[in-house]
Formats: C-alpha cells, structure tokens, sequence
C-alpha cells in the first residue's frame, strides 16, 4: 500500500527559500509507485498543503492533517526539509513526537545539540574532538574587544550560535571590524561565538544511515571563492567542490572516522553533514547540519552520487528507516 509522506520545507529562517528548493527537490524525486508525496508549507503565517495547481490548503496541527476536497488525509511519514527553525532545531521533531508520527530526520534533543554551535562544541571538545578556540558572547553583555583578541587572535570567525548556511557570520581581520561584525550576527541570534580562523583545507563529509548501515560518504574539498565558505560560495556557485577531496588516504581515514564517531556519539539519525578545517594534518570539526541543502547540485547529494547513491534511493532510504524505527518503537 503506498504511503502518505508529508515534505515539509519553509519554516522560519533565513533559509526559507533554499528548504523550498530542497523540498521540492524531494517532492519530484519520490517514487509514486511507492509513495504519495504532499508538499507542507510552513510558515510564520501558518502550515498548508500546496497540491500541484498551487491551491492551498490549510494544515490541522492538532493532528498534522489536511482536508483536501473533502478528503481527509494523515500521513505515514514526514520528511524534513526544513534548514534553520523549525525543522532543524528539535521543534518540529518534538511536536511530530507527540503526536507520534515518525519523520526522517534525527530525533528533537540531537537537533536541538547540534544547532546550538556552543552546546555542541561543549559536548565533543571532552570526547577529544578538535575545534578552533572560541569566546561566547551573549546580547547585552559587555564587549571586550582585548579579551576577546586575547583569546581567539585575529583573524576570527564572528558567527551567530544558532543560525545556518552562514547567515550572520564575519570574517574579521582587523580589530576594527569587530563592533560591525558583532552587531551583524546579533541580527540572526541573541548568542554569538568568536572563534579562531584557522588556516587549512576546508572539507565537508556526509554521514548517514542507509538501507539500515551507517555510511560515511565520500569527502568534499571546498574552494570558496571568497574569504571562507558563506552563503553566496554554498548557494550561489561562488565555489569549486570537489568531491572525492583531494587528500592523501590517511586523511581522508581519519577525517571519515571522527565523523562517523561524532555522528555515533550524538546517537544520531537521519542525514548529517560535518565540516572541518585540516590543519597540519588534524581534522578540526566547525559545525554539524542535521538538514544539509538536498537539491541535486548540494553537497550531500553530490556525496552520494559518487557513491552510487542516486537521489530516490537516497530519499527513499531515509523514509524507510524512520517507519522501521516507529514499528520497532
């Protein structure tokens, strides 16, 4: 019997328009044979379903269900496309919980973690995960521009702690650019992180469970054309990705067993994507996406085309193992 799989993308980030290309990505991709696929909206506004005339029409969120010409449909399925809140910071996985509708992505406390930067940082730094050296600053608290050179150097990353795809993020080199760099991520979020700007070969590495095995997939080399990997290099063809990455085999080991172990330690599921800065030949870890970018020219789907990987199989594997994870619930 096929199944009723909701994609959700929207949501209420900054990436709004790039979950809308990731969802629909998903939308065309899904095999009909297997599945009937509904595209959900969601917004600030309100959640609808939008069918294939651009009608909409409202989503109950009592149930998450929709009344669609007097039928009334639930879903067996939710994937998440959603970048930024509320797909990729726990809350929808939270609510999907509740209700018991088991959904694609990984679970709401891993999601939570993983986009808030510090917690993360916080929570491998111990278990002898590399990272850049870092200053937290909060909205309203006092700027110390000395301590904060004193800690991190220059140059340094200015990021916003919970924000995605390099919204709010400054590269700063010279102490001048501090205040307007701090003022820019207060934007995205009331918590920031100063960290060091560490010098090396930028690489991406996706991993995750498919046809019931965790999998890493090849490495990606990243060559942005800029000053560092930001949102115009990821989402507008302002770099070269290169994937396999062009690192010598010991690397490339060592690079795909810290995140297969970051990925194992978080108890994570769904699709992940890890980023790290290789200095001297040590992988230091920069963030984790748990809703990487799925449209065809993204970086997890390039993965897993070299792979052998094709996008419905991709898609399909994940829908599969969040239903066999609820039936074993």
């Amino acid at each position: 019997m096929k199944k009723n799989i909701a994609i959700v993308m929207g949501g209420y980030s900054s990436e709004y328009d790039i979950s809308i290309k990731s969802g629909h990505t998903v939308y065309e991709s899904l095999n009909r044979e297997l599945y009937r696929p509904y595209r959900i909206i969601i917004q600030r506004e309100g959640w609808v379903l939008l069918d294939d005339q651009g009608r909409a029409f409202p989503v109950n969120r009592h149930d998450f269900s929709v009344t669609v010409d007097g039928t009334h449909l639930l879903f067996d399925c939710v994937f998440n496309a959603i970048h930024g809140s509320p797909g990729e910071d726990g809350l929808l996985q939270a609510y999907l919980d509740l209700l018991n509708i088991p959904y694609t992505s990984c679970g709401f406390y891993q999601a939570a973690l993983t986009f808030n930067k510090r917690d993360l940082l916080s929570v491998l730094k111990p278990r002898g995960i590399h990272c850049a050296q870092s200053y937290q600053l909060d909205k309203g608290a006092e700027i110390r521009p000395d301590d904060i050179f004193a800690r991190v150097g220059l140059p340094c990353f200015v990021k916003a702690n919970r924000a995605g795809s390099s919204f709010g993020v400054t590269l700063v080199k010279k102490p001048e650019q501090l205040e307007a760099a701090i003022e820019a991520a207060f934007k995205e979020d009331e918590e920031i992180l100063i960290e060091t700007a560490l010098k090396g070969t930028e690489v991406s590495v996706g991993v995750l469970r498919y046809n019931g095995d965790i999998r890493v997939l090849p490495i990606t080399e990243i060559i942005p054309e800029g000053d560092f990997f930001d949102y115009r290099a990821k989402y507008e063809g302002k770099s070269r990705e290169i994937t396999p990455a062009r690192i010598e085999a010991s690397l490339q080991k060592k690079v795909s067993d810290t995140a297969r172990f970051i990925y194992e330690t978080l108890k994570m599921k769904g699709f992940s994507r890890s980023e790290f800065i290789l200095v001297d030949q040590t992988p230091y870890f920069l963030e984790m996406n748990t809703i990487p970018g799925l449209t065809a020219a993204s970086i997890l789907p390039e993965q897993a085309r070299a792979a052998g990987i094709p996008l419905p199989s991709l898609f399909e594997s994940a829908i599969e193992a969040a239903l066999k994870d609820k039936s074993e619930y």
